[in-house]
């Protein structure tokens, strides 16, 4: 019996893959019925529409493995290869698809529910969409990226990654033993006295979420306008405006950069302006506007250790035409201070994050000097980070090198 319903199955599948994107049920039950010569038990239809049902919305059949609790990745490799990541490392899964048509088929529609296109002609695909009832707590979107074959070597390779608000505060943090008590004194100095600063680390290391427990200190009578290229900031403020970036549609236009959307901040009276990741030609824009009497801005940028932040910041300076010199006469007075996160092994497979630096731009060209390191722990006074930021740190924390 089992045979006869894979088979059925399988045949359906081939029926509706080449119908158009968003079949109803009434559709599928057609299919069924076609396929099985019209007589079909009730309770085999009804299994086997929940099964069609399942694997033509959302992510299909990865659907059951995004609600997994702790779930920050789903990796497709192979058709046999389904791998996800919950924190302790890639755990390879029981979900199989039937083969690579199933795959591809999965990625294209994942495509189109992204308004993207993937095809021959354009065989990758980066998109956002947003994330299902049921999905693992606190998710606001999955991440999506797929890659047909070719240019993949053998298979249809699908990438999703579970995009979290970043709504925890600063107090929940130092209770987590991601930031030391006595430093989150200092982080809240930091905001306290508008300081603008970057938050620096790998993927997956936590920038967003310190950025967003900070922004949460920040006065509730000013007005906090966030630029994003996918939403994932959520600061406990009462007064946070939004913008989030649009890929080009399918016919490649409608494009809105973050370029486009911190240009149109700038024009909605910010008390602070924010940018969740400063990844291109946004830091010209971002550097002029701290520079001109925005101060207390933020963002994030990815650099493995604080010290990359000045060759980082050149990269990206650079794709907005602002050359070596240039950056660093902006950069200095514009950002202040480098908070550097990592993401460390706990044992076992079990991965923390934690601040690691807290760093300050200085010099010309600028260096970042670190003012307190977890390595190093707490000194005896305050030195440099509290020379030039006056008594934000006080006295519990010094310049270790």
């Amino acid at each position: 019996m089992t045979d006869l319903k894979d088979d059925l199955l399988d045949r359906v599948r081939g029926r509706l893959a080449d119908l158009p994107v968003g079949l109803d049920t009434a559709a599928i039950a057609r299919a069924v019925r076609e396929e099985a010569g019209g007589v079909i038990a009730d309770a085999q239809l009804l299994g086997i529409l929940r099964t069609m049902r399942d694997e033509l919305s959302g992510a299909g059949i990865l659907d059951p493995l995004l609600r997994l609790p702790g779930v920050t990745d789903v990796l497709v490799t192979a058709p046999d290869n389904v791998w996800i990541d919950r924190g302790n490392g890639l755990e390879l899964t029981d979900v199989k698809f039937p083969d690579d048509t199933a795959v591809r088929q999965l990625a294209v529609r994942l495509a189109s529910a992204c308004g993207r296109r993937l095809d021959d002609a354009q065989p990758f695909v980066d998109g956002h969409m947003p994330a299902r009832r049921g999905h693992t707590g606190g998710a606001v979107g999955v991440r999506v990226h797929a890659m047909l074959s070719p240019p993949a070597a053998t298979n249809t390779l699908i990438s999703l990654r579970i995009l979290h608000s970043a709504n925890r505060g600063l107090a929940d943090l130092v209770e987590r033993g991601t930031v030391p008590e006595r430093v989150g004194e200092v982080l809240r100095g930091i905001v306290e006295k508008r300081v603008s600063f970057v938050v620096a680390g790998g993927t997956g290391s936590g920038k967003t979420t310190l950025l967003s427990s900070l922004l949460a200190e920040a006065g509730h009578h000013e007005r906090i306008v966030i630029v994003e290229d996918t939403p994932e900031l959520l600061p406990a403020h009462p007064h946070v405006v939004k913008l989030v970036a649009k890929p080009p549609n399918v016919e490649g236009a409608g494009e809105i950069t973050q370029r486009d959307l911190l240009r149109q901040a700038l024009r909605m009276r910010p008390d602070r302006v924010i940018v969740g990741e400063i990844r291109g030609a946004e830091v010209v824009d971002l550097l002029a506007a701290l520079n001109t009497g925005h101060d207390g801005g933020a963002g994030t940028v990815h650099a493995n250790r604080a010290v990359d932040i000045p060759a980082r910041f050149e990269a990206l300076g650079a794709l907005g035409g602002l050359s070596r010199d240039a950056l660093h006469a902006q950069l200095r007075p514009a950002l202040r201070v480098v908070l550097s996160v990592e993401r460390v092994s706990a044992g076992s497979g079990v991965t923390t994050r934690r601040l690691a630096h807290i760093g300050v731009l200085d010099g010309n060209p600028i260096r970042v000097r670190t003012a307190w390191s977890f390595m190093d722990g707490d000194g005896e006074a305050m030195g440099v980070l509290r020379s030039l930021l006056g008594d934000v740190a006080g006295p519990t924390l010094q310049v270790v090198r």
